[in-house]
């Protein structure tokens, strides 16, 4: 990475993190109240997908024609399209983490600068599951 890329990969970080604090998506309470649709449901978080969603929308369609990123030589872009089993099973797994914890990746990292325990115990949990995951699958391709 070039220190463009950098300085771009922070100034982004930075506005993810305020628009996370500011949409209350670090509020543990406020997320499981909205992942809870069957009890008392907390509406609040649709508008933080809806504006994430109108603002992708909106900008792919100018960025994607481009021939390549601004600082970078190509778009980074998936290729695959296909569902599989992996893709299923760490879908489900990610949703019951998220369920019972409150947090998903960002916003727990977010959540740090509250200096409470419960984002510090989710990101070890998150670091560990990872290594889990790549112990995991290079056992599966030696067989």
């Amino acid at each position: 990475m070039n220190n463009k890329q950098n300085i771009t990969a922070l100034i982004s970080g930075l506005l993810f993190g305020l628009g996370l604090s500011i949409s209350q998506m670090i509020d543990r309470e406020r997320v499981i109240g909205f992942l809870n649709v069957t009890g008392k449901w907390d509406a609040t978080l649709m508008f933080v997908l809806g504006g994430a969603v109108g603002v992708t929308i909106i900008t792919f369609r100018f960025i994607l024609p481009l021939k390549h990123p601004i600082f970078d030589s190509k778009f980074y872009l998936p290729t695959r399209q296909d569902i599989d089993g992996k893709l299923i099973l760490g879908a489900v797994i990610f949703g019951i983490g998220w369920g019972i914890s409150g947090f998903c990746p960002g916003p727990a990292i977010t959540s740090l600068i509250q200096l409470s325990f419960n984002p510090i115990i989710f990101i070890l949990a998150f670091i560990g599951g990872s290594f889990a995951s790549q112990l995991l699958t290079k056992s599966k391709l030696k067989e």
